[in-house]
């Protein structure tokens, strides 16, 4: 978005990346509402980030007010086990290939949208092996830093942030 000057033509200004800025607002709120994380934690910017992402590429628009059928719609695209990581790559691809701006402008919502994601593949965060439940009961217990440390695995940012971002959406 260009701001405008007082005749109308285009003051040659800074680019506002107002729909990526209220796709992060609306992640925001659903994700502070629903109390599950920390703020200032690298868990809740990963679920920020991936509801964002969520929003933002779902063709936006977001009322003020999320009706039901729109919920239900980030639902069904933040569900576990859907194509989501291939739908946002295909949906970010789709935008580059189609620019809306005048050649040479960058659109500044896609650029922060690529950095979100590029931010989201990249990182890796420490979190709970959902894959084991447990040691069998035939095997002794460790003590607790190992057992902990065990139960733990290395894992892409948005692999933690999607079920973060859905549960969010859940309780909203």
């Amino acid at each position: 978005m260009r701001p405008e000057r007082q005749d109308g033509t285009s003051g040659g200004g800074l680019l506002v990346p107002m729909a990526w800025m209220y796709a992060e607002y609306i992640a925001d709120e659903l994700l502070r509402t629903g109390d599950l994380m920390e703020p200032s934690t690298l868990e809740y910017r990963a679920g920020r980030d991936a509801l964002a992402l969520t929003v933002f590429l779902s063709d936006g628009g977001v009322p003020d007010a999320l009706p039901a059928a729109r919920m239900d719609e980030l639902r069904l695209l933040t569900a576990y086990g859907a194509a989501w990581r291939g739908w946002v790559c295909e949906r970010l691809d789709a935008l580059e290939a189609a620019p809306v701006l005048a050649p040479g402008d960058a659109d500044p919502d896609l650029a922060l949208a690529r950095a979100a994601w590029r931010w989201l593949e990249e990182t890796e965060l420490l979190a709970a092996d959902l894959d084991t439940i447990g040691p069998p009961p035939w095997e002794p217990m460790s003590d607790g830093a190992d057992a902990e440390e065990a139960a733990q695995v290395w894992t892409p940012a948005w692999q933690l942030g999607l079920p973060l971002g859905h549960l969010a959406i859940h309780l909203h």
